[in-house]
C-alpha cells in the first residue's frame, strides 16, 4: 500500500508521481471509503513518527 520509492531529491516529478499512485488507489473509493483510507494513513504515519521517536 506504500507509495514508490521516490528520490532523495523530491522534485516535482515525484510529487506527480505520488498523486498518479493516489488517485489509481483512491478512485473507485466511496466517500466512506476515503475517509477510512486516510484516517488509516494519518494514524499509521502517527505510529511511525512514535517509533522514530524512540530510536
Amino acid at each position: 500500500m506504500g507509495v514508490s520509492e521516490i528520490g532523495t531529491n523530491f522534485t516535482i516529478d515525484d510529487i506527480h508521481k505520488v498523486r498518479e499512485e493516489n488517485y489509481e488507489r483512491t478512485k473507485n473509493m466511496t466517500l466512506e471509503e476515503k475517509v477510512a483510507y486516510y484516517n488509516n494513513l494519518g494514524k499509521n504515519a502517527e505510529k511511525e513518527i512514535e517509533k522514530r521517536k524512540i530510536l
